[in-house]
């Protein structure tokens, strides 16, 4: 099959580009944009039965302002000291100027010595916002609060900062823009930078980069009409996961066909001959690379949270659009310059005569055990390191430090409970209809009021009540403050069980006590993450496993390929568990992390053990024995895998150049995980098991014996995947 697509692409390059371009410019006319299904609430992730979105719901229903959102202005003296009669006024008249200053959306500005902190360290202005904390009028209002407050307080001993969820989107969302670029320059520089350094030539260089623009141009369209047509919303950080994978994966696949299109002209092939068998050969191996990696990625729709749900589809569509421009797209572009893809170099016209990957195979055919021991040995340390594992959901933490959303928080913090950020409301509905007894309500609102971990209650209104009632009396609010930040683990373990429990027990009789809030909704975010770990990477791993073994014919061989695999995941968490919460002070790792390794490091680990066991097969056809091909394995595909794995560790690394914190956690932690998938794993510890497990490996088939399935290569086709970088 691979073939006869290789015969028509090199030979009708032209039709093949054009209908890559035509496609790319219908899709960016006429699908509609990423940004129109993206969703950066994580509330809309949940599905409907976890309790913190029956709050919302009910909220919606009894309260009019539910859907609304607020701002939070917090001053303090620039010189730390208590806040002076002075300062009350000056902060009185800021709020009246900003309450004239007909922001639209802002729907009234209030403080007052209710607002003052205990300790008098600082006052809060809350701005009442009209809509969602997403919704881009609202944050348009929170920058011109910002753009209104501060001069105001220009020449005053006082300085302000404004926060909550709002102000907290605005500056995320600000971080992950500059973040895109900044990751997106760098990916590129260092791709060009990397295969200039293997190639020598600004062509084949530059061919990833082309190759990408145009898959980039595509993807998101077709994501967007998938995403639209399923009801999906995928969450804010797609947009960069997907630039990285697709420069790393897009660079993998052209590296594997570059590197044997190189060989076939080192053994004398006709220019496109010799790429024809380059597509042929190197088609299966980018298919079934490319087939790993979707259903890993499409496992993940038996996740609950529906950012993960909808991460796994959006990724897969970019993976088969990429696989399918490796092998249509680039070879129809190599077909028009022919050996020029590697101007000025002429490396492709000479076999390099050594190589350090010829001096690492000698040493893993002759002593696979030695081998085998150390590089499983580094790799079960690291693990260890994940047993100590943190999952941190702090959203505050998340954004760097000098954000003034960040700094706003902080001197909160200075004068009032961490919880005052974003309180935690209880809500209490009548089960019959009736109207709520207010002295019940009050006595539930004091019983909640001395849980463990509970700072104090908001009051409702200008009236100061304790509980707020819903319009026709039926409902009412209670809103917590948190002693500890809302987004911490202590906060979500109050929120998300004791108050809960004692919510339900202590609710006065006929009605019906709901958590909600932002805590609980992240309560229960972890929970549906816990879940959805339990069941996709068991699920994953099964699958992966049976692509394997369809493709080796094999019941031993994807057994050890998919426990490598698997350690390779723990020892990455590992690395990263040490690197952020042992050497660095993070109180944990973002909770997506460990779903984001599982994407790529057990996904494009499958990938260079693919490349390898491919090669430790076909090595094995041509009669030699186990520990030969093991050596031979290593030495041919063993550029190829080190290459490729350089190259998108390279671009996972510059997320840490992104400046927020989720990203750089992320880049390392993938970048560490393809060094040790390629460079650990696929190059020592696979060739290895596989020499000392010789002819068992291929149980119950024959893959290692000419003729078995596959068509028998050649005697002189010594690299079916790829050779030396010289």
């Amino acid at each position: 099959m691979f073939e006869r697509l290789g015969r028509y692409v090199v030979h009708n390059p032209w039709k093949v580009i054009i209908g890559w371009l035509v496609a790319a410019a219908a899709i960016v006319i006429f699908a509609p944009s990423l940004s129109d299904v993206t969703n950066t609430d994580q509330a809309n992730f949940l599905p409907g039965s976890y309790e913190s979105v029956k709050a919302q719901e009910l909220a919606e229903t009894s309260f009019a302002q539910a859907n609304d959102s607020s701002a939070t202005i917090v001053v303090r003296r620039t010189d730390g000291q208590p806040l002076t009669d002075s300062d009350q006024t000056t902060i009185g008249t800021l709020a009246q100027k900003l309450q004239s200053a007909n922001i639209e959306q802002v729907t009234g500005v209030v403080t007052g010595p209710q607002a003052l902190s205990p300790n008098k360290q600082v006052q809060l202005i809350s701005a009442g916002l009209k809509g969602l904390p997403d919704d881009p009028k609202v944050l348009d209002a929170v920058q011109q609060i910002r753009d209104v407050a501060k001069p105001a307080v220009g020449g005053t001993p006082l300085t302000l900062s404004v926060t909550g969820d709002v102000a907290m989107q605005l500056d995320n969302q600000d971080a992950f823009e500059t973040a895109f670029l900044i990751v997106g320059i760098a990916t590129v520089v260092l791709i060009i930078a990397l295969l200039l350094l293997i190639y020598r030539s600004p062509i084949a260089a530059l061919l990833p980069i082309v190759t990408v623009t145009v898959v980039s141009a595509i993807s998101p369209g077709l994501i967007a009409l998938v995403a639209q047509a399923t009801d999906l919303q995928v969450d804010q950080s797609l947009q960069i996961i997907l630039t990285i994978v697709l420069y790393g994966i897009g660079t993998d696949y052209i590296l594997f066909l570059l590197f044997r299109y190189r060989e076939r002209l080192r053994e004398g092939d006709d220019r496109k001959a010799g790429l024809v068998t380059a597509v042929a050969r190197v088609g299966e191996v980018i298919a079934s690379a490319a087939a790993a990696i979707v259903i890993a990625f499409m496992a993940l729709l038996l996740a609950v949270f529906g950012a993960f749900k909808s991460l796994g589809p959006a990724l897969a569509i970019a993976v088969v659009v990429m696989a399918f421009a490796a092998v249509t797209l680039v070879p129809a572009v190599v077909s028009l310059f022919g050996p020029k893809i590697f101007w000025p170099s002429k490396s492709w016209q000479r076999t390099p005569k050594g190589s350090a990957f010829r001096g690492i195979g000698r040493f893993v055919g002759r002593r696979p055990a030695v081998v085998a021991l150390a590089s499983g040995g580094v790799m079960v340390v690291l693990a260890l390191g994940s047993l100590g594992m943190q999952a941190d959901y702090d959203q505050t933490a998340q954004l760097p430090e000098d954000t003034e959303s960040s700094q706003g928080f902080r001197d909160l913090q200075s004068g009032f409970p961490a919880g005052a950020l974003n309180p935690t409301t209880v809500y209490v509905r009548s089960d019959g209809g009736e109207r709520l007894d207010p002295a019940a309500v009050k006595r539930f609102a004091q019983r909640l009021q001395q849980v463990p971990g509970i700072g104090g209650i908001m009051p409702a209104g200008q009236s100061g009540e304790s509980a707020g009632m819903s319009q026709d009396g039926t409902a009412a609010q209670i809103n917590l403050l948190l002693a500890d930040s809302p987004y911490s683990n202590e906060a979500l373990d109050l929120a998300g069980d004791e108050l809960r429990d004692v919510a339900h027990a202590e609710a006065p009789p006929g009605t019906t006590a709901l958590v909600g809030g932002a805590t609980s909704i992240f309560a229960d975010i972890r929970d549906a993450n816990d879940r959805d770990l339990r069941v996709i990477f068991p699920v994953a791993a099964v699958l992966i496993a049976l692509i394997l073994g369809l493709m080796l014919r094999s019941i031993v061989a994807p057994v050890y390929l998919m426990v490598t695999v698997v350690l390779g995941f723990f020892s990455t968490l590992g690395a990263t568990v040490l690197m952020f919460q042992g050497l660095g002070d993070r109180p944990g790792l973002s909770f997506m992390l460990p779903t984001i390794l599982y994407l790529f490091v057990v996904a494009i680990g499958t990938d260079y053990n693919i490349l390898m066991i491919a090669r430790l097969r076909e090595e094995a056809r041509l009669g030699n024995d186990p520990r030969t091909a093991a050596q031979l394995a290593v030495e041919h595909g063993g550029p190829s895998v080190g290459a490729a794995g350089l190259i998108l560790a390279g671009t996972f690394a510059s997320m840490m150049l992104g400046g927020v914190a989720f990203l750089s956690e992320m880049g390392f932690a993938v970048a560490i995980g393809i060094t040790i998938s390629a460079f650990v794993m696929s190059m020592f510890l696979v060739p290895a098991l596989t020499a000392l497990l010789g002819h068992k490996a291929w149980w119950p088939g024959h893959g290692d014996v000419p003729g078995d399935g596959d068509q028998e290569l050649p005697s002189d086709d010594r690299s079916p995947v790829g050779a030396g970088v010289g």
